[in-house]
């Protein structure tokens, strides 16, 4: 039997850090608590998690967004949830750009927060297992840039520098090749790369291009291979040269 995933709650009061510990020991997790940065790291020098739920506002002046980049630069297989103010959408934005693979807004129910998690380790899981049951599948031209499926990363092929990318940017970015020439709608990308049903506010798909932008395009600005198809969603173009 696979040992249970490891969750980091990251959440400064302590009642609420308490109360959803405790909910997620009970639905079979194993579950550490952290109450700022500092204790956040040093849980994952020891063992890195499975996820963690990371609230924005927190206490010594190192808020959920720049956790959240840290997280990010040490794995793209940790799944990031933020915890966001339940008005403000300008957080919801900011923590989906640092590389957070979802957000949920206070207050939540506890059913919303569990189905959440399972659909995000659910998503981890699958593309791990896709990654290790394919010992070749070779690498595809997007943009300036080589994707290279195996490693799941992207390389410049002028310097040979390697980004990393999240599970999230890569889910996308593989529909994005799968399916070239071919414009696709926002609600359909929502769904097969995030197992979910789109929130009637959900940006996460326009967020999540552009950071793929940001990294493939040679001026974002212009994008040439992931393109904007006006009322529909987007479309992949692949290079020719």
């Amino acid at each position: 039997m696979a040992a249970p995933a490891h969750i980091i709650v990251v959440e400064d009061e302590a009642t609420q850090r308490e109360v959803l510990v405790e909910y997620l020991s009970r639905q079979g997790f194993r579950v550490s608590g952290a109450d700022s940065g500092p204790a956040l790291r040093r849980l994952t020098e020891r063992e890195l998690p499975s996820l963690v739920l990371l609230d924005v506002g927190l206490p010594d002046g190192e808020d959920g967004f720049a956790l959240a980049r840290w997280l990010r630069e040490r794995s793209a297989r940790v799944g990031i949830i933020m915890v966001t103010t339940a008005t403000d959408m300008v957080d919801r934005v900011v923590g989906l750009e640092t590389g957070a693979d979802d957000y949920i807004p206070k207050p939540f129910e506890p059913r919303e927060l569990l189905a959440r998690i399972k659909s995000l380790l659910r998503r981890i899981a699958a593309s791990a297992g896709a990654n290790a049951a394919t010992p070749s599948t070779g690498r595809l031209r997007v943009g300036r840039c080589v994707l290279d499926l195996d490693r799941r990363i992207l390389i410049d092929p002028t310097s040979g520098g390697e980004t990393r990318l999240t599970a999230s940017e890569f889910d996308l970015l593989k529909v994005f090749a799968e399916n070239p020439n071919r414009p696709l709608m926002r609600d359909w990308l929502m769904e097969v790369t995030a197992h979910r049903d789109m929130e009637a506010l959900d940006r996460s798909i326009d967020l999540r291009v552009a950071r793929l932008r940001r990294k493939i395009e040679a001026d974002p600005a212009y994008p040439t291979a992931i393109r904007t198809v006006r009322s529909v969603g987007y479309m992949f173009v692949p290079p020719t040269d």
